[in-house]
């Protein structure tokens, strides 16, 4: 078993993963940044770019598909792998947004728990900056119930939080460098607090997920193969972006986002959050 396997079985966890350099991450925000500007005027589109950056910047496609990270995640899955879906956490400078303890896998309809989330930082996680927390171990439990906030500040589609007792005195805190990468379980409980430092704080979060996973609802969300073999032919499977901010990519976003907020806010029809 390797080091990533062993920390990941007993932790629910592996941090840090050396994903990129410091230059190439920061190549990677300016691509993200030099997105959002062009977008300016466009705030449903810029939405779109945030929730699916590898499906719209061929870099960000790039990403998902980086050795370091499917080699890290194979080890944990196996060979054959999708990306269910990518997703910014942009935390901007002196600001109150946060993430409320959650597990992963509550609202995203899928039928197992064979996923792993890489969250890939592209400017500093740190204590300050609202860096994710981890509670060891904590993945080894089943989905516990949550409650949903639809709070203004919590940067989690229907503000779910757990609704059972934990000990908060126990959480790690997973300071990451630009470029670094943790992994962690769709059922780990994890938070975030808010940026108090004078920067953004930039994340993606990379949900990677077996083939033989499927939609509970039977719908064929769109997914990135990044390794290996389909042999299921669950999900549509999405070609690489042809190049940057295209429109027929932004409306093959928009086909999954009617799948994927059909699936997050079942039974919270009338609620629905912004999307950020």
């Amino acid at each position: 078993m390797t080091v990533v396997e062993e920390r990941y079985r007993r932790d629910g966890f592996f941090f840090p993963l050396d994903v990129l350099g410091q230059e190439e991450a920061h190549a990677l925000r300016a691509d993200l940044e030099a997105g959002e500007a062009e977008l300016a005027d466009d705030p449903e589109r810029r939405s779109i770019l945030r929730s699916y950056p590898d499906r719209l910047l061929p870099s960000f496609d790039r990403l998902i598909r980086h050795p370091r990270l499917v080699d890290a995640v194979s080890q944990i899955l196996g060979p054959d792998l999708m990306v269910w879906g990518s997703g910014l956490f942009i935390k901007e400078a002196n600001t109150p947004s946060y993430v409320s303890w959650h597990q992963d896998l509550t609202y995203w309809g899928l039928d197992d728990m064979q996923e792993v989330t890489a969250w890939v930082a592209l400017s500093p996680a740190t204590e300050a900056s609202g860096c994710m927390r981890f509670i060891p171990a904590s993945h080894k439990e089943r989905i516990v119930p949550h409650v949903e906030s639809f709070a203004d500040d919590n940067l989690l589609s229907r503000g779910q939080e757990l609704a059972v007792e934990m000990d908060e005195s126990q959480a790690v805190d997973i300071v990451l460098a630009p470029g670094q990468a943790s992994l962690h379980h769709g059922h780990l409980f994890h938070a975030s607090g808010p940026n108090r430092t004078d920067d953004r704080r930039i994340g993606v979060a990379i949900r990677y997920i077996t083939p033989s996973m499927r939609q509970r609802s039977g719908d064929r969300s769109v997914v990135a193969l990044v390794s290996g073999e389909d042999r299921f032919g669950h999900f549509t499977i999405a070609e690489p972006p042809a190049a940057r901010m295209t429109e027929a990519d932004f409306a093959l976003c928009r086909q999954d986002m009617e799948i994927k907020n059909r699936v997050l806010f079942e039974g919270a029809e009338g609620r629905r959050r912004r999307r950020r």
